[in-house]
């Protein structure tokens, strides 16, 4: 099976319709998927592509023989990725990217990359995020404004749930830009490239359990600050009296959020968990 050639790039976009309530934006510009594919750079671990679609990524990764496992939920997408690679150059799997058992499918260690759905965005990282054990590197497309949230530090407006727990467990990236008019159809938002990669953290100093409720639980109440954003938990009563609790969610970065979760275990710990 030959891969699409530079001459029939432009027809890829009437080869597939998008369909929107897969969130599918098509990217039709071969320079922007070269781009993405160099910026990845998964080492031995099995590579694995969230939503294929035309296969505009999927034919650089094939270049360099990574051998994809193409994880695709559209039955016309996976129709047509079957008559552009062979099953020596990719394993194709017909089905939810979310529902699906990753470490069954790509081993202990795997590299995600992918121009992904819109609407699934905040899920498929937060699967990653499930999965942290395994995923060693993620390089996205997203919308530019989920990437700078990701990206973003403590005190920024757009830091939240995702960006503290991302962040716990991998260094990110902000790599570039892309505009709507590379897509079919056009997005009305910008998008953005991201990469994750794993740090050094095996486990957190703190019960991650825990970590993760407090983490969501003071964005959830962003707007007060943790002593009544954190009411319902149920702290102990020694925990309202630190300074840090006159502070907001968006306030305190991950090392902060973990000496919180110690001193909460050094009590009676958090109410359900």
């Amino acid at each position: 099976m030959n891969l699409i050639s530079g001459e029939l790039w432009p027809l890829l976009k009437s080869v597939v319709r998008p369909k929107k309530f897969l969130g599918q934006h098509f990217l039709t510009d071969q320079n922007i998927a070269r781009k993405i594919a160099e910026a990845f750079v998964p080492g031995d671990a099995t590579v694995v592509e969230i939503g294929p679609g035309t296969g505009a990524l999927t034919r650089f990764l094939v270049e360099r023989n990574l051998h994809p496992v193409l994880i695709e939920i559209d039955h016309e997408s996976v129709a047509h990725l079957k008559t552009q690679y062979s099953s020596e150059q990719v394993s194709l799997i017909h089905g939810d990217f979310l529902e699906q058992g990753l470490t069954g499918i790509a081993g202990s260690s795997f590299a995600i990359i992918g121009n992904f759905p819109y609407n699934i965005s905040s899920q498929i990282f937060f699967k990653v995020l499930e999965n942290r054990s395994s995923v060693k590197l993620v390089v996205g497309m997203i919308q530019k404004e989920v990437a700078q949230r990701i990206a973003s530090g403590p005190g920024s407006r757009v830091y939240g749930i995702l960006s503290v727990l991302i962040q716990a467990f991998y260094d990110v990236k902000l790599l570039f830009h892309v505009p709507p008019g590379v897509f079919n159809p056009p997005p009305k938002v910008m998008s953005s490239v991201i990469s994750l990669t794993r740090n050094q953290t095996k486990q957190l100093d703190c019960d991650e359990s825990m970590f993760f409720v407090v983490v969501k639980r003071a964005f959830q109440n962003r707007r007060k600050t943790l002593r009544n954003a954190l009411k319902d938990l149920n702290l102990p009563a020694g925990v309202y009296k630190l300074d840090i609790m006159d502070k907001r969610a968006e306030q305190l970065g991950v090392q902060d959020y973990i000496k919180l979760v110690n001193a909460i275990k050094a009590g009676e710990g958090v109410s359900g968990v």
